[in-house]
């Protein structure tokens, strides 16, 4: 491809739909080609969130958590919202406390994902937190999350387990399988699915 892109111009904005916690905008582009579209998203925030990968006793902990859209229990690690005035690795702590009743104190990030930007702003931190102690905040979940231990010599068949198929959690999966590569504690060989 030659040239560089150029982003379309935005000509209008208008919210066509509201619920409680969404607002649906249409937004209407003209592209440097000429062609004029209208395109629907979720009104962009300047939030952010986090998802922690916590490792202890070469073991990943993740939840079970009722997700709705579903309608089913899925298997994932803690998550939520960076709240105002939080960094990521408080937010990772906080989060981590209140879903599976650990803190760390060791933080790393490794990497910020997006989800579906054509239609979402939103950003998801990827933490592993490491060095975990016993400490339980009291969060926001309606019934206590069960927490499952996966051993870490047993990483990727995490994508034969039927509940295990959010993408963040998929992506947050390989990037702590690299990131324990890089540091010689786990093979490509020994993360391999069979």
């Amino acid at each position: 491809m030659t040239g560089q892109l150029q982003k379309p111009k935005i000509l209008n904005v208008e919210t066509v739909a509201r619920s409680r916690l969404f607002t649906v905008q249409a937004v209407d582009l003209l592209f440097s080609n000429g062609a004029q579209r209208v395109y629907e998203r979720m009104k962009p925030t300047e939030h952010e969130a986090v998802m922690i990968v916590p490792i202890i006793d070469d073991h990943l902990i993740l939840i079970r958590e009722y997700a709705v859209g579903l309608e089913s229990y899925e298997l994932g690690f803690p998550k939520g919202l960076i709240d105002p005035g939080e960094t990521p690795f408080e937010a990772a702590n906080r989060e981590l406390k209140e879903e599976a009743g650990f803190g760390a104190r060791q933080l790393e990030q490794l990497g910020k994902l997006t989800l579906a930007p054509s239609y979402f702003s939103s950003k998801m931190n990827i933490v592993v937190a490491e060095d975990l102690y016993e400490e339980s905040l009291e969060g926001d979940e309606p019934e206590p999350l069960p927490q499952i231990r996966w051993p870490l010599d047993n990483l990727m068949a995490l994508l034969q387990e039927p509940d295990f198929r959010e993408a963040r959690n998929v992506s947050a999966l390989f990037l702590v399988r690299e990131w324990l590569v890089k540091q010689g504690r786990l093979s490509y060989q020994a993360s391999a699915v069979e």
